[in-house]
């Protein structure tokens, strides 16, 4: 049996956070399919057993069972030794980039993919809303990138890892991501590194992709 056992599903982008940080290191690990879109997450037996929030992803190791991507990133930091910080100053700025990301870049990534690809609610106020969130979230990444190959600095870490998620997944999100050239050379470098995969190689998918 593999040492690590992730909860997910290839449409994830949070639980790809996850997956791609565990390809990265070579570790030795198992997809666990969960069927979110017919309602797997929002039972009592899944929120009893595995995870009260009713998320993915969930990550089992060592006898832990751990949930939200980035307290799991950087969990696998610590007990890999790679791409987390190698100081208190460096541990901050970290965090000050994935609480960036989960409440103003994935969030409304992820928000809208979910209603134009999955929901099929068409263009609303509300998309066009978090089209323009989105957009406003990437000219920030973008400036950030502009004189750094990563997002903390030279070297990549749990950071980008979680801001990544989503922008793998290209046209589902229906914003202009040819625009930022700079985060388009951060993807670049990133699917470079030896055990990059799409998130669609690496976790299972919804039959007929969802819904």
């Amino acid at each position: 049996m593999a040492d690590y056992r992730l909860w997910c599903m290839g449409e994830s982008g949070n639980a790809y956070k996850v997956a791609l940080m565990l390809e990265l290191c070579h570790l030795p690990w198992q997809p666990v399919w969960v069927d979110f879109f017919h309602g797997e997450t929002r039972t009592a037996d899944y929120r009893a057993t595995l995870n009260e929030m009713g998320e993915v992803p969930v990550l089992e190791h060592a006898g832990k069972r751990l949930s939200q991507s980035g307290v799991i990133l950087d969990y696998l930091a610590e007990v890999t030794g790679k791409f987390g910080a190698t100081n208190a100053d460096e541990q901050r700025e970290i965090w000050r980039w994935i609480l960036f990301d989960n409440h103003k870049f994935t969030a409304n990534l992820a928000t809208l993919r979910y209603l134009i690809q999955f929901a099929k609610t068409g263009e609303t106020p509300v998309t066009e809303f978090l089209r323009a969130r989105s957009i406003n979230a990437m000219k920030v990444v973008n400036h950030q990138l502009a004189d750094k190959p990563f997002i903390t600095g030279d070297r990549m870490t749990i950071a980008d890892l979680s801001m990544l998620g989503y922008l793998y997944y290209g046209d589902e999100l229906t914003v202009p991501l040819a625009d930022f050239a700079h985060i388009g050379s951060w993807m670049d470098r990133v699917k470079a590194l030896p055990g990059w995969k799409h998130p669609y190689n690496i976790m299972p998918r919804a039959p007929e992709g969802g819904g």
